[in-house]
This record gives structure tokens, C-alpha cells and sequence, in this order.
């Protein structure tokens, strides 16, 4: 691998503010709130997604406490959660965030993403992540870009395979999960200057549900 340098820390403080709104054509992305409490949890229900053991979807009974979470992790700048709005309504379809942030190291992770099952196979996802990177690297001037998944979740492995992403190894017996099991974390990065292939392949997807 060839050696770069790296000076400053990026536009991170510049970058990730309250009033951060990612906008595309299918979805917007915008801060987090606690008023999101309902919305979420009336998301979730299209599918009963908190079933899913592996992805960690919140229950109604646990989302307040969850949003609360976010809301304090963000506040000391160790996380930012998006909730995923439909451009078209403003509807509440989902979740994700920026976690992992390391300023001084410029790179975060991308992950605690759900939507709800009425708008899976849609160009919610696919607009979701070119927004989430093209902020990473274009505006954060990030160098690289993390995703951590259940060993389980192979659909969210492919997911990610397909973004353009490395498969770097698995962190195994990392978690115990709710139910119990042990979980193995697959690991996956992009780095800066994969990004406009990455790019150039998402743009080609979000045409394909224009």
C-alpha cells in the first residue's frame, strides 16, 4: 500500500451540526429528535422489525429510551443519528448514523440503519448511502468509512459488498446480543479514493428508480 500524509482533522465541526439536512430526491436525512419517538416506532411496525434479533431494531416499548441514547452519544459527539424521511411526504421510514467518529483520525462508521419493510427494494437504501458517504468524504473529508454487521445478516454483507466496500475481517465472539447469542462482527471500510467508483455506481442505481 502506497504512504500518504495527512495533516489537519477535516470539517468535522463544520460538518456535523443540528440543522445538518441531507436531501436527495427519495429520502431526506435530517438530525434526530426526541418529537421523532412516534414516527419511528410507527416505522418499525411495517414489519414487526424489532423481531429481527440481529439488526437490534427498538421495540415501542424501548424506542424512547433508545432515541434518548442517540440523543446523549450525539451530544457528546461520539455519534450522529439521522432519522430517514421520505422527500415526497416527510413520512418516517427508518434510521441510521454516523458512529465511531474520529476526528483526529478522520474516519467513522456508518451503521444502525433500519427502514421500515414497506420501503425495502426501493431507492430509500441506495440514496440513503450515497448521501451518508458523498457527506463522509466530500464535505467531512473523511479518509475512510466503516460498517460493522452481524455475522448473521448476510443480506446486509452483500449490501455493503456491493456500495464498492472491503471485507477486512471479522471481529469474532464481539457482542452478546439480547437473545443470547454471541455475535461475530463482520468488518468492511472504503477508503477516500475508492469513493468515486462507489460514487459512479450508486448514481447508476438511484437513475435506475428515478
Amino acid at each position: 500500500m502506497i504512504e500518504r500524509r495527512i495533516t489537519g482533522v477535516g470539517n468535522f465541526v463544520d460538518g456535523l451540526t443540528d440543522d445538518l439536512v441531507l436531501s436527495g430526491n427519495h429520502v431526506l436525512l435530517r438530525p434526530m429528535s426526541s418529537e421523532d419517538v412516534s414516527g419511528l416506532i410507527n416505522a418499525a411496525s411495517h414489519g414487526d422489525l424489532w423481531n429481527l434479533a440481529y439488526t437490534g431494531v427498538p421495540s415501542p416499548q424501548t424506542m424512547q429510551t433508545t432515541v434518548a441514547e442517540a440523543l446523549r452519544l450525539r451530544d457528546k459527539g461520539e455519534q450522529f443519528p439521522f432519522t430517514v424521511r421520505l422527500a415526497s411526504t416527510g413520512e418516517i421510514v427508518g434510521s441510521t448514523r454516523y458512529y465511531y467518529i474520529s476526528p483526529e483520525h478522520r474516519n467513522l462508521s456508518i451503521g444502525f440503519t433500519w427502514y421500515g419493510e414497506h420501503v425495502h427494494r426501493t431507492g430509500v437504501n441506495t440514496e440513503c448511502k450515497y448521501l451518508l458517504l458523498k457527506h463522509a468524504f466530500e464535505t467531512l473529508n473523511c479518509i475512510s468509512v466503516q460498517w460493522h454487521t452481524d455475522h448473521r445478516n448476510k443480506r446486509s454483507q452483500n449490501a455493503i459488498l456491493r456500495l464498492g466496500a472491503k471485507f477486512e475481517g471479522v471481529l469474532r465472539n464481539a457482542r452478546i446480543m439480547p437473545d443470547g447469542v454471541i455475535r461475530h462482527t463482520h468488518c468492511f471500510s472504503m477508503l477516500d479514493t475508492e469513493w468515486p467508483k462507489s460514487k459512479e455506481f450508486l448514481a447508476s442505481r438511484l437513475a435506475y428508480y428515478s
